[in-house]
C-alpha cells in the first residue's frame, strides 16, 4: 500500500475501491444502459442535456418516478435523495399541494402571456420573506441574475460585475469565467466570446482588502454573491465582519449588491438574508421556489424597480426599455406552482424540521470521521452538511481547491449510490429535504460510516 494522502486515505485503495464500485453500479443498471444506447441515436451524449452525462463517471441513470425524499430508477432501485436534484426539489418529489395546483392550472390553461392572480400572491409572499418590495420572474435563476446585471447597468451607468472566486451563479456569459494560473480572468468553458472576461472582476472570498481595491475603481455596477459560497466548491462561510464590510464598501462606491439565494433558500423561509439580517439591493432565487417547475425570481428596492417602469411615447408606443423579459416568464403554471410551494410546502415548520435533521446528519458524519481517524472537517448549515478533506474549513476557493481530492469525492458518491443514497453533485454534500426523515438520515449515515471505516483501514 502507498502512504496515506493528505486526506488520510491510501490512494491505491481508493482507486481500487472506485473501480469495483463503478463495476457494481454498471452491472445493476442494464435498463439504464439500454436507454442510453437508444438515446445516443437521437441526442448528443445520449441525454437531453450535457450535464446529465458529464456530471458522472458512470453512464447516465434513467429515472422512473419520485415521491417525497426518494426516487426510483428504471431498473427498480430506490434512492434516498440527499442532493434533491441539486436542491431544485427541496420541497421533495410530487408534493401534494403542488401536484393539485399544477393539475388544476394545466386544466384551466397554463400560459397566456398575461398575468394571473397567483403572481401577485407570490410576489407578496416573497416580499414578506425577504423584505424587498418589488419582484420580477424568469424561468431560471440564471436568467434572473442576467436581468439583475442589466438593471444594475442602467441604474449605475457602469458595465462591470464583481463575483467571488469559486462562485457559480448560472450559465450566462459574465459568470462563466475563472482565473488562470497567471491570475487573469479567462473563459471557463468553450463557446463564449473571445472578450467574455472584459466585464467580470473576480476576487477571493473573505478578502476585504481585495474587494475594496476592486470597488474603489468605481466601475462595478453590481456585486453578485451568495451569502456563503455554496454552489461550486465546498461550503465557504463568511468570516466575522465580512458581510458588514461588503455592504459598506458597495454603498460607499455606488455599487449595487445582489445576494443569490438559489441554493441557500434551503436554509430558511427568507434564506440566509433573513437568517443573517443582510441588507442587499437585490435578492435572486430559483430552483425549489416553485418545486422544480422552471422559475427564477429577483426582488429589488423601489428606486431600482423604477428603472423597469415602462415608458411610452406620445403615440403610446413603449421605448427606452431595459433588456428584460421572455415569452414564458411569469407564466400561469409557474405562478401556481410557486404559490403552492411557498404557502403550503416551504413553511416555517418545514424549515425547522429540516434544520433539526441537518444537525443530526452533520453530527453523525462528524462521529464517523472521528471514529475512522480521518482528518476531515464536517460543516453544517441548517439542513445541509458536507466534508472537506482537511482538519479546518477553507476560507476561500483557493484553499478549498488546494485540499480537494476528486478521486476520493467520486468514490464517496458511487459508494453511496450503490447503497441507495443519491448525491447528484460531487462535493456538494448532503441536504435534508422537506419530506426527509430520520430513517433517511440513518440510511445515509450507515453508508457513510461504512465507507469511512473502509477507506481508513
Amino acid at each position: 500500500m502507498t502512504a496515506p494522502s493528505r486526506s488520510g486515505v491510501d490512494r491505491d485503495l481508493v482507486r481500487a475501491l472506485k473501480n469495483a464500485e463503478d463495476a457494481r453500479f454498471a452491472a445493476a443498471h442494464p435498463k439504464s444502459a439500454a436507454m442510453l444506447a437508444r438515446g445516443r441515436e437521437v441526442m448528443p451524449n445520449g441525454v437531453p442535456m450535457a450535464w446529465l452525462r458529464g456530471s458522472y463517471h458512470h453512464d447516465a441513470m434513467w429515472v422512473a418516478e419520485g415521491h417525497g425524499a426518494r426516487f426510483t430508477d428504471v431498473d427498480g432501485h430506490e434512492y434516498a435523495d440527499f442532493n434533491i436534484a441539486d436542491m431544485s426539489m427541496f420541497t421533495g418529489y410530487a408534493p401534494d399541494p403542488v401536484v393539485k395546483a399544477v393539475s388544476e392550472r394545466i386544466a384551466a390553461g397554463n400560459q397566456f402571456l398575461l398575468p394571473t392572480e397567483d403572481s401577485v400572491v407570490v410576489a407578496e409572499e416573497l416580499t414578506r420573506r425577504w423584505g424587498l418590495p418589488k419582484w420580477q420572474f424568469t424561468l431560471s435563476a440564471t436568467q434572473a441574475n442576467t436581468e439583475v446585471i442589466r438593471v444594475s447597468r442602467v441604474a449605475t451607468g457602469r458595465d462591470k460585475v464583481l463575483m467571488f472566486e469559486g462562485k457559480y451563479h448560472g450559465h450566462f456569459d459574465e459568470a462563466l469565467v475563472e482565473l488562470d494560473d497567471s491570475g487573469s480572468v479567462v473563459a471557463e468553458e468553450h463557446g463564449l466570446a473571445s472578450d467574455v472576461a472584459r466585464n467580470t472582476v473576480l476576487v477571493p472570498w473573505n478578502d476585504v482588502d481585495a474587494l475594496a481595491e476592486a470597488l474603489q475603481r468605481k466601475d462595478i455596477a453590481v456585486v453578485i454573491t451568495e451569502a456563503c459560497v455554496s454552489n461550486n466548491v465546498v461550503l465557504l462561510l463568511p468570516e466575522a465582519g465580512f458581510h458588514e464590510a461588503l455592504r459598506t464598501l458597495t454603498r460607499d462606491t455606488g455599487t449595487l449588491l445582489a445576494i443569490d439565494e438559489t441554493h441557500t433558500l434551503v436554509t430558511g423561509p427568507g434564506g440566509l438574508v433573513r437568517r443573517w439580517a443582510l441588507d442587499p439591493d437585490f435578492v435572486v432565487a430559483g430552483k425549489s421556489i416553485a418545486a422544480g417547475v422552471p422559475m427564477g425570481a429577483y426582488g429589488m428596492r423601489e428606486e431600482i424597480a423604477a428603472h423597469l417602469e415602462q415608458r411610452k411615447d406620445e403615440e403610446g408606443e413603449r421605448h427606452d426599455m431595459v433588456a428584460t423579459g421572455g415569452t414564458l416568464f411569469g407564466n400561469a403554471l409557474q405562478m401556481a406552482a410557486a404559490r403552492a410551494a411557498l404557502t403550503e410546502v416551504l413553511t416555517d415548520e418545514a424549515y425547522g424540521s429540516t434544520a433539526t435533521l441537518g444537525e443530526y446528519l452533520a453530527n453523525g458524519m462528524r462521529d464517523a470521521v472521528t471514529e475512522a481517524g480521518l482528518p476531515w472537517f464536517i460543516h453544517h448549515l441548517y439542513p445541509r452538511a458536507g466534508y472537506s478533506f482537511a482538519p479546518e474549513a477553507p476560507r476561500n476557493a483557493a484553499e478549498a481547491y488546494g485540499i480537494d481530492d476528486h478521486l476520493l469525492r467520486r468514490v464517496i458518491r458511487i459508494w453511496m449510490a450503490n447503497r441507495g443514497v443519491w448525491e447528484a453533485i460531487v462535493g456538494a454534500g448532503p441536504v435534508v429535504p422537506v419530506p426527509g426523515t430520520a430513517e433517511d438520515v440513518d440510511l445515509y449515515l450507515a453508508a457513510f460510516g461504512a465507507l469511512t471505516q473502509r477507506i481508513a483501514g
